[in-house]
């Protein structure tokens, strides 16, 4: 089956490259990407008995920050690799001087060979949810043990899987243990026909997630009450600016964090925020927030969305009004004491949902319609706001543990 995937992905990648070489052509951005990818591993030193880790984008590579500070202090001697997919996954673990940093090449042995040549891995570290068919077949042709660690599995994917499963098989063949988040993905995993005792739960690593400590916004304090909208999505920012008009109507002192998930949709955020004749300031034009005096924040700058979760009186997380999105990370406002607001719609955070919301911690707004109704009530009381945000953290803290349980599973894997 190798041969015939090679055969089928160069055929495409024939197909597709007038295309590409157009878009390189009309786009800097694009043209930078597809650099970056070619180059893959280029760029590094020559490695011998890598621990090659892969994290896909911002999510991901902050969990492999924790990873691999975990794994540091417990002692991991090898030289260690870290590969992303997307650019801004790329940005962040470059601005975190993560170890060897690079692009993952196209999937495809031209491009992929050169990477294991380069960095000789002893073990590959898959972060959640990212499965590359040639990088996995690689791995197996060269005796390489995987490990997929926070593995998470979504219906769509179940669906897809589902239909061949025979492909899925393959694929995932080098990978020694799926090591999942919850029971719900392990189980879509032996649904799919993966045998069972390659399939464990070790939780969540993302409750064991620590804050970042050096981060120059992270101090700011305001007399103002603070309501962070953290990775937000298309279709999310209007209702909130509906509510947001009359909620500084009522609360004069009230300051909104808008953050969107993607970088790139600051422009169209930014339009959408002047139909209302609301004055904004977006991050990038601030030396500091000691002196700023402004009522609307627009975050355009990657890995500061945390910082101001810290400062936040309630924290609203996108993504949870639409299925395609599924939802994001509510558990890093959880970890830091707020309460957490979300959408319905949180398929890939359904156990993290499931918790919070048991635990009080959380509300899960039904439709986003609801949101000033329920704003104005925590705005109005700040003793709910704090039973909130302690039941929050507490459901944080109850459930950490599964980051020494994925190093320790690390360690063991062998083929």
């Amino acid at each position: 089956m190798d041969f015939l995937y090679y055969i089928l992905t160069g055929g495409l990648l024939l197909l597709a490259s007038p295309f590409i070489v157009l878009r390189a052509l009309v786009s800097s951005s694009f043209r930078n990407q597809i650099k970056e990818r070619m180059a893959g591993a280029r760029s590094l030193p020559e490695l011998k008995g890598t621990l090659w880790i892969h994290a896909s984008s911002v999510g991901e590579v902050r969990l492999a920050k924790t990873l691999i500070a975990g794994l540091i202090k417990d002692g991991e001697s090898r030289p260690i690799a870290l590969s992303t997919f997307s650019p801004t996954g790329y940005a962040l673990a470059r601005e975190e001087n993560l170890p060897n940093v690079f692009r993952l090449p196209l999937d495809f042995p031209l491009w992929m060979n050169p990477v294991f040549e380069r960095i000789q891995p002893a073990k590959l570290v898959l972060i959640e949810a990212e499965l590359w068919p040639c990088l996995l077949r690689q791995c197996k042709d060269r005796n390489i043990p995987v490990i997929q660690v926070n593995g998470r599995v979504s219906e769509k994917s179940v669906q897809r899987y589902g239909k061949l499963p025979a492909f899925f098989l393959w694929m995932t063949e080098s990978i020694q243990q799926f090591s999942m988040r919850s029971q719900i993905d392990a189980d879509r995993l032996l649904q799919i026909g993966v045998a069972k005792e390659k399939v464990r739960v070790t939780g969540n690593i993302k409750f064991d997630v620590t804050q970042k400590e050096d981060n120059p916004h992270q101090e700011w304090k305001t007399d103002g009450m603070v309501l962070v909208f953290g990775s937000t999505r298309p279709g999310e920012e209007g209702p909130i600016m509906e509510a947001l008009v009359e909620l500084q109507k009522e609360f004069p002192n009230l300051i909104a964090v808008i953050a969107p998930r993607h970088m790139q949709r600051c422009r169209e955020v930014e339009d959408l925020i002047r139909e209302f004749k609301v004055d904004y300031t977006l991050l990038s034009q601030l030396d500091g927030l000691e002196n700023w005096t402004g009522s609307l924040l627009l975050v355009d700058s990657l890995g500061k969305l945390n910082a101001f979760y810290k400062s936040a009186a309630v924290a609203y997380v996108g993504g949870g009004f639409n299925p395609r999105f599924g939802g994001h990370n509510i558990l890093e406002p959880a970890a830091l004491g707020k309460p957490v607001l979300f959408g319905k719609f949180m398929n890939n955070f359904a156990e993290e949902a499931k918790l919070l919301t048991q635990s009080g911690g959380g509300i899960q707004l039904q439709n986003i319609e609801d949101l000033y109704d329920v704003l104005k009530r925590l705005l109005m009381n700040p003793d709910e706001r704090q039973k909130l945000g302690l039941a929050a953290q507490e459901t944080v803290k109850a459930n950490s543990g599964a980051l020494l349980r994925n190093i320790e599973l690390i360690r063991q894997t062998t083929l």
